[in-house]
């Protein structure tokens, strides 16, 4: 069996100057580059997922809750859809894509995106192959039962993505250095909801 590392949507919309900015994102995609050059051996696997939005319908709002609709952000081939350019995609395997055309918080609700535009290159590890790979199906594929969730936003995209990872029965680790949150409040309604359901917050 096998480690997996996922990266969650540290993309520019999500990072200072982005229209949906998480604090500290910036620093935060760097802090995950050091991360991975000094774990290398740790990871059998690496993801990471992006929101990729082409018409949520009213998960996009000129006048959001920023509870169940936010600014438009992370338009499907925009720049704040980019990963941020600190974060270092070389030893990124995969990338899964969420959100197309509805709401879409945990990475376990994207599709793998197309060979031609993940741009780490080559994919390798024997996934299968089909046109629609999810994010479950690629991990069993590589025989993970380990998962550790870093990225943006703690409270939102990051609790999805753990909560479904330890309800499919992955062991779930979250980095809690390596997340960073919209608001106090809900950062730590999120790490007892984590708790409580069994997932690991190192």
């Amino acid at each position: 069996m096998s480690t997996a590392l996922l990266i969650v949507d540290v993309q520019n919309d999500f990072c200072e100057g982005g229209s949906l900015a998480v604090p500290g994102g910036a620093a935060l995609a760097q802090l995950i580059s050091d991360h991975i050059e000094n774990n290398q051996d740790r990871y059998d696997v690496i993801a990471a997922t992006q929101d990729w939005h082409i018409e949520p319908g009213s998960h996009f709002s000129d006048t959001p809750d920023f509870v169940d609709s936010w600014p438009r952000h992370c338009v499907a081939g925009s720049s704040g859809a980019e990963l941020h350019p600190e974060l270092d995609t070389e030893h990124i395997d995969a990338w899964f894509r969420k959100g197309a055309y509805e709401a879409a918080y945990s990475g376990f609700e994207g599709l793998l995106a197309p060979e031609d535009e993940v741009p780490t290159g080559e994919r390798q590890i024997g996934e299968p192959e089909r046109e629609t790979i999810s994010l479950d199906d690629w991990l069993r594929s590589n025989d993970v039962d380990t998962v550790e969730v870093v990225g943006l936003a703690l409270d939102y995209c990051v609790r999805a993505t753990a909560l479904d990872a330890q309800r499919a029965g992955y062991n779930t680790v979250v980095l809690r250095d390596l997340t960073r949150g919209m608001a106090e409040a809900s950062i730590t309604k999120t790490l007892e909801e984590l708790e409580d359901d069994g997932v690991d917050v190192q």
